[in-house]
């Protein structure tokens, strides 16, 4: 898996399982002992690396905290991911557009940010978005992220202003 997020990152969808294996270190006959094809391969991928970023974000949540601050733990937590992993962020976009995605494994997917959509449902509980359908608030939410991301790794050295003002913007416009 660490092989497909390098050489996906790297070359796109278009990808040949030929320079997976061979980034793997194995023939490429062998990638087709683990996967059947390689959608199976993108689909497994792209399940484990939604999974990794929702673990992520959610890890140590402080649950005894007021939204606001989990909220802003969530936040920050998804954005040092990102900013970690870069690879990991690329080829997950990559997946997230991609026609070999089941709707199975967007629902896994889907699963694995249950804990984050709580959290989003109840900050705009009593906000100017409470009407407004949950997947949207979260497009949202998403896109800025990735514009904080990407400001982040342009200007390092102002990215825990950058993560901030973002999301403070992000909460005003929730609640």
């Amino acid at each position: 898996m660490s092989a497909a997020t390098r050489i996906i990152a790297i070359e796109g969808l278009s990808a040949a399982t030929a320079a997976i294996a061979k980034e793997a270190g194995i023939p490429n006959g062998s990638l087709f002992t683990y996967f059947e094809t390689k959608a199976d391969l993108l689909n497994q991928l792209y399940v484990e690396l939604k999974t990794e970023m929702a673990a992520a974000a959610l890890e140590r949540l402080p649950l005894a905290s007021d939204i606001h601050t989990q909220m802003r733990h969530m936040w920050f937590h998804s954005l040092r991911w990102a900013t970690s992993y870069p690879e990991k962020r690329r080829t997950l976009a990559h997946l997230a557009v991609s026609e070999d995605i089941t709707p199975d494994s967007r629902q896994k997917g889907h699963q694995t940010m249950v804990g984050i959509a709580k959290l989003l449902e109840q900050s705009r509980q009593n906000g100017p978005m409470h009407d407004v359908p949950l997947a949207l608030v979260a497009a949202l939410m998403s896109a800025m992220a990735d514009a904080t991301i990407d400001f982040m790794t342009q200007d390092p050295a102002h990215a825990d202003k950058h993560a901030t003002a973002a999301f403070d913007a992000m909460w005003r416009m929730l609640t």
